[in-house]
């Protein structure tokens, strides 16, 4: 992180230094109204011989205003362009990151979680980052310039002791900056909380309505909403004391400068122009020393965001390296498991145990098992989404560990049983993103994958925009669209993960005789918990608790009469019953 962000600063360092030189040359022409109207006003005593005098200190006055506004114009400008250009970058950044962090450590970031970093973590560095450039610097600039000004040309004993109450007053909000951190932490968990659970109920609304939980959904959104409220109630506590403090603070500049500066100009030591020109200096404070409390109660705000992603991008992220993919007649598709055993980061209970399993190019495999036998795992092992132990999976004879990540899965196409689909067109979802096909090989993947007749009956066709998660396409529609995915793609191992179980039994067949035509000389994987599925696959395995039971062919397994029997027997008999 501490990387990511210095040298997204070093590439506006120009920007930076710029915005650093127009506000100091602001505050240095700041100095000049008070002063000049100091100087009118001791020439009013004489009005008219020092008429001309006075006309002259307008046209100064006129001048210096004007040249104000000409550096304060490019000045607010780079002060917006520089924070917002700099979340940009930390957004590509940690974005990028999501993209490559291993599933091991992925899997453990909720929804919310993950969207409150983009939402609010960023945010919260690029509003301080803003109040550094902006109001810190505008502080100390302030501090240097005004009050060199305020001793040289006024008194040094009255700036002094004008001064004090100033300096204490930082002392103090110091101290209070601690309750600001306390309940703002508060603040940032029960937001993190709120945004996990509108995630969760959003995407199970459907569930929500059809079993009428509304309610009890709106109760618990209610106690963490008040919950958050209450949080954010004790920073605005917190900020409002800070501000109090301030607000005393001037009231004694004030009072002090008025006590202490009139004394002096009825003895004769400043004018009364010099003194009115003193308490114009002391409203050049005014904003710079309001501006602590915002900036040390953003600095522990961003400080804690920091931290965050710092946790974040030290995630361990997936060898994407060497990018160059390995030639096409490189990578056959024959895979080999020899004894693997596979258990989660910290779940001491094996997941798979002890699996063998060969397929040549060209032959199909399918497993059946219950459910939590392994079969998923299996699948994302072969991608390495987990680490894989060496020498327990060989690919054309080479160890997983050996292949370049991007030419391995650049070589496997996995269509996964959830069905994804993105906010975007059905084109889109078919290449997932990807250039190089033309509209008649994504046409001719939906009609291998029996979809094509319901996209043509759609206003735009293949272009037509679906929902968020394909909501606006059924069950069935879903299924074949990302079923379409393995037609297109080249890749010369297909596995295809539960991915019929949403079709009816005439166009299973029909996909499934398609997917015969399109795995003949690949590797083809499928897993399912349907006989029908995988009953013409050159070898059989049955998963059971993460270890394979039974292996063969349709026939073999049958003849056994041991779980796929069963299977069997149970599918066939719904089947039957069915039709009855």
């Amino acid at each position: 992180m501490k990387k990511i962000l210095l040298k997204s600063i070093k590439r506006y360092w120009f920007a930076i230094f710029l915005q650093i030189i127009f506000i100091g040359l602001n505050i240095y022409f700041l100095t000049y109204p008070p002063k000049i109207i100091g100087n009118i006003i001791d020439l009013l005593y004489d009005l008219e011989t020092n008429q001309n005098a006075i006309i002259m200190q307008v046209w100064y006055l006129l001048g210096s205003c004007m040249i104000l506004l000409g550096i304060r114009m490019p000045w607010r400008w780079l002060a917006g362009y520089i924070p917002r250009s700099i979340e940009r970058d930390l957004k590509d950044k940690l974005f990028e990151q999501f993209m490559r962090i291993k599933m091991a450590s992925l899997q453990n970031i909720k929804n919310g979680e993950l969207m409150s970093y983009f939402v609010k973590d960023i945010t919260e560095i690029r509003k301080f980052i803003y109040r550094l450039m902006s109001h810190g610097t505008r502080f100390v600039f302030t501090i240097m310039i005004a009050t060199f000004t305020m001793m040289s040309g006024v008194n040094i004993y009255l700036t002094l002791v004008t001064l004090c109450p100033i300096i204490l007053t930082i002392f103090l909000i110091i101290k209070i900056k601690e309750y600001v951190e306390s309940s703002f932490r508060k603040s940032q968990k029960y937001f993190t909380d709120l945004s996990e659970y509108v995630q969760e109920s959003t995407d199970a609304i459907r569930t929500t309505k059809a079993y009428t939980g509304e309610m009890n959904q709106l109760k618990e959104f209610i106690r963490k909403n008040r919950r958050l409220r209450e949080a954010n109630n004790a920073v605005d506590v917190h900020s409002t004391l800070l501000s109090t403090c301030l607000n005393i603070c001037f009231g004694l500049c004030y009072g002090i400068s008025l006590l202490y500066g009139s004394k002096l100009v009825l003895e004769g030591v400043i004018t009364t122009g010099d003194f009115v020109a003193f308490n114009g200096y002391i409203g050049l404070f005014v904003g710079p020393v309001s501006w602590i409390p915002g900036v040390i109660s953003y600095y522990k705000r961003a400080k804690i965001s920091y931290q965050r992603l710092d946790n974040v991008f030290e995630l361990e992220k997936e060898k994407i390296l060497p990018k160059v993919p390995a030639k096409e007649d490189d990578f056959q598709g024959n895979i080999e498991i020899r004894d693997l055993s596979f258990n989660y980061p910290e779940n001491l209970e094996m997941v798979l145990s002890h699996i063998n399993i060969k397929i040549n190019k060209g032959e199909t495999l399918g497993i059946i098992g219950t459910i939590g036998s392994g079969k998923t795992t299996l699948m994302n092992l072969l991608l390495r989404l987990y680490p894989v132990p060496d020498e327990k999976i060989k690919i054309d004879g080479k160890d997983i560990n050996e292949i370049p990540l991007l030419t391995l899965r650049n070589h496997i196409c996995y269509i996964t049983q959830d069905n994804f689909l993105f906010s975007t067109s059905l084109k889109e979802n078919i290449k997932l993103f990807k250039d190089g096909f033309e509209d008649e090989e994504v046409k001719e993947s939906t009609k291998n994958a029996m979809v094509y007749d319901d996209i043509e009956k759609m206003q735009n066709g293949i272009d037509t925009i679906i929902g968020e998660r394909g909501v606006d396409l059924s069950g069935g529609q879903k299924q074949r669209v990302v079923i379409s995915r393995a037609f297109l793609n080249k890749s010369k191992v297909v596995i295809f993960d539960d991915t019929f179980s949403a079709l009816d039994n005439k166009t299973e067949q029909m996909v499934l005789n398609n997917v015969k035509e399109l795995v003949k000389d690949k590797t083809c994987i499928i897993i399912s918990n349907r006989i029908s599925d995988i009953k013409d696959a050159n070898q059989i395995i049955v998963l059971d608790g993460g270890n394979i039971i039974e292996s063969g062919t349709h026939e073999t397994l049958l003849n056994k009469q041991g779980k796929y029997y069963n299977f069997y027997k149970e599918q066939t008999a719904k089947s039957q019953m069915a039709l009855n």
